[in-house]
């Protein structure tokens, strides 16, 4: 199903005053209607972790703000609502329905059961998934933005066990699913390829917004020893960061390059170029090139996943290197990276 509303470009005058309501509702512009032009309207919502949250839905807001800088006020109007909890995803859908946007976007896993809802009850409305896609078959009004998140993990996880000097590191999760159990499994691979004597602490926080918790368990996990803890919990990992900011330990960080939290600690970050891919999203929209219902996966090759760039201030460059050689390896898919428990486990018989 295509955008109805993208073919109007330039045949009508969009006025917007109106100011968000639900959970914390902001607008990131003023909509532009003097010079007749189509004014493209598009929406964001966060999951629970919401919209500062150093990682995931802050790197999505990012794109945002990149695309109204690359098109202008005049031509593109961004607004985000948060979601304080679970049962706000429905209801800041609605809203953004009721506000008539172009493109609805939904951050993270966890908003897949409400947009998958939506998407029946609007079928004229566009929406948009990151990190997931609808349970069965994908609707043609719903585009989702995949991560080869195993991939980046297992590039830090070798960084992991090259640098390791106890040969114990840490994998903090945030809830239990497909996704983070991608990072999971794939930082534990990197782990194992690059010492296959370091050993592995997982726990899971069940929650990606508990900063306390995130310090708790790293505290918890630096007095058994590890010297390395990868985070992938939101928020949750920045109580990691500061527990190995106190503790003279190091951290990895995820979805963008957390290194400034830290700077002497956070050796390198799993980056998930969220901002790059929203913004190609949005000036597909904007440009009237999108187009309904794709799956768009962002692999290693395509540089929609990697290390952070700053990983040169804290990782020796024979650990870079041996990195960089192993990268093309899995670029030309001698190296398989597992993605599953169940992947993990056979490559590891």
């Amino acid at each position: 199903m295509k955008l109805k509303k993208f073919i109007a470009l330039g045949l009508a005058t969009v006025m917007s005053t109106s100011m968000l309501v639900g959970c914390g509702a902001k607008s990131d512009s003023d909509t532009a209607t003097d010079n007749g032009d189509k004014v493209f309207r598009v929406g964001m919502i966060t999951d629970t972790g919401g919209v500062n949250d150093e990682s995931f839905n802050q790197s999505a807001w990012k794109g945002f703000q990149d695309a109204q800088e690359k098109f202008g006020k005049d031509k593109l109007e961004v607004k985000y609502l948060e979601s304080k909890q679970d049962a706000d995803y429905a209801p800041n859908i609605d809203t953004f329905v009721d506000e008539e946007m172009d493109l609805i976007v939904g951050v993270g896993f966890k908003l897949e059961p409400a947009i998958t809802e939506a998407a029946k009850n609007y079928p004229e409305q566009q929406f948009a998934l990151i990190d997931a896609v609808c349970e069965g078959e994908q609707p043609e009004n719903v585009t989702s933005l995949l991560f080869e998140d195993n991939t980046s993990s297992y590039l830090t996880g070798l960084v992991a066990g090259r640098m390791t000097e106890t040969n114990k590191v840490g994998f903090i999760g945030g809830m239990e699913s497909d996704v983070i159990a991608k990072f999971d499994y794939g930082f534990r691979a990197g782990v194992k390829a690059a010492n296959p004597d370091a050993e592995v602490m997982v726990q899971y926080a069940n929650s990606f917004t508990d900063a306390a918790l995130g310090k708790t368990i790293a505290n918890q996990m630096h007095s058994k020893g590890a010297d390395i803890i990868f985070t992938c919990a939101g928020a949750v990992g920045i109580g990691a960061i500061e527990a190995a900011k106190e503790n003279g330990k190091k951290a990895i960080g995820v979805d963008q390059d957390q290194n400034y939290l830290a700077p002497e600690n956070v050796i390198t970050s799993a980056m998930k170029n969220i901002d790059v891919s929203v913004l190609e999203l949005l000036s597909n929209v904007v440009e009237g090139n999108y187009k309904g219902g794709e799956i768009i996966v962002n692999t290693l090759s395509m540089n929609g996943v990697g290390i952070a760039p700053t990983s040169n201030k804290n990782v020796p460059p024979d650990v870079l290197e041996y990195v960089t050689e192993e990268a093309e390896k899995v670029k030309s898919g001698d190296v398989k990276v597992p993605a599953t428990k169940e992947e993990f486990e056979e490559l590891n018989k």
